[in-house]
């Protein structure tokens, strides 16, 4: 199947019991057995659900791995990924991820002796320098949360390869419209299904997908035993989501374009941050190894204060956290959605105050580049 087919018929698409092309949303707690033990395959909705495990079929599917699982978060599914490990284990990690991410990490799993190590993963040198005895796994995200780093999946996944590393890559910002880290070497995929996946700012959830038996059986007795499952109604809202997302991912790439060509030329913007740039440092890889640039662009005004008053002015972008949803976003990282990293830290990655990052959605690309244009000047 095509990419824009598997989004719509793949995993289970319709209902077998009464022929409902859409999967019906099941509602239920617990299922009645014939006998003990004697159930249908579904016991208790914890355990399993058939509508989440209907969006759980859809996104093995569409990331080619050998089995998904929805969570009630993104941040849900990174914990549920990380409790694979054990007291003692060390984890490398790109040091510009999402602070969230950083803060699970750094003051809760912590807390229980998984150790984690933030670089620039960009640079295939600073992880092979960070590779401890008890170093388990590599966390990749890329492109990074803000400032769009990317690093080479096949290039790192075959390091953590030749030292018994497991390969984790946080794949929100590109989709599995455009990347499929799997393919490249993955062995772990993560998704904020808030974002890009489900769309329209109406739902919460993660989604993981393995490359292995093993990984599957490991992580379901994770998610069985914690808990942190996706409901079936929300389940439910994200197989809606994914069958719209690769003409939703293909119109935001082409808003993104005309976006950033404003912005790389405007003389109050001191930097853009962007893969599809020529002069990005990582233009070449992210070419490489992703169909798309994404719909994610961040870029600098000089100061707090100049983005303040470019967030007084706008009109159709909305100052809101989060991301990849139809209505185009804007935010400043440093005071909201990187909060949670110490001050010191911002500035060493450069995420300054004047750090603007926008999320573009499905309007008119004539409107969004006005309603910027008029909050610059």
């Amino acid at each position: 199947m095509k990419r824009k087919t598997k989004l719509i018929h793949g995993g289970i698409s319709s209902d077998p019991h009464t022929g409902a092309v859409s999967v019906p949303i099941y509602q239920v707690s617990t299922y009645k057995q014939e006998g003990v033990g004697g159930h249908k395959g579904f016991e208790y909705s914890r355990t399993g659900n058939p509508t989440r495990q209907a969006l759980e079929e859809l996104i093995k599917d569409i990331e080619g791995g050998t089995a998904g699982f929805a969570f009630g978060s993104g941040m849900a599914a990174i914990t549920a990924v990380m409790m694979l490990f054990n007291k003692g284990d060390h984890v490398i990690m790109t040091d510009d991820v999402y602070g969230g991410t950083f803060r699970v990490m750094s003051k809760v799993l912590n807390r229980f002796g998984i150790e984690s190590t933030f670089v620039d993963t960009s640079n295939p040198k600073n992880i092979h320098s960070e590779i401890r005895e008890n170093t388990k796994a590599l966390y990749l995200e890329t492109p990074t949360n803000p400032l769009l780093k990317i690093t080479d999946i096949e290039a790192a996944s075959s390091l953590a390869k030749e030292n018994g590393l497991l390969t984790i890559v946080d794949n929100t910002f590109s989709t599995p419209y455009w990347q499929n880290p799997i393919e490249l070497g993955a062995d772990i995929v993560l998704h904020s299904a808030t974002k890009y996946i489900g769309g329209h700012s109406d739902v919460v959830a993660g989604l993981v997908v393995v490359n292995t038996e093993k990984l599957a059986q490991d992580l379901h007795f994770v998610q069985n035993s914690t808990g942190g499952v996706l409901g079936p109604q929300d389940s439910w809202l994200l197989m809606r989501g994914i069958k719209t997302l690769g003409i939703r991912m293909e119109e935001t790439e082409e808003n993104t374009a005309a976006i950033v060509n404003f912005l790389n030329q405007h003389p109050s913007v001191k930097k853009v941050f962007y893969p599809g740039l020529e002069n990005h440092p990582n233009h070449e890889i992210a070419k490489k190894q992703a169909r798309g640039f994404g719909g994610m662009v961040s870029f600098d005004v000089g100061s707090g204060e100049k983005a303040d008053h470019l967030l007084s002015k706008i009109h159709y972008f909305t100052l809101a956290e989060s991301l990849g949803a139809v209505e185009s976003l804007i935010s400043v990282p440093a005071r909201m959605t990187h909060a949670s990293i110490p001050a010191e830290r911002r500035a060493e990655l450069g995420i300054t105050e004047g750090l603007v990052r926008i999320s573009v959605g499905l309007e008119d690309v004539e409107d969004l580049i006005e309603d910027l244009r008029k909050a610059l000047e």
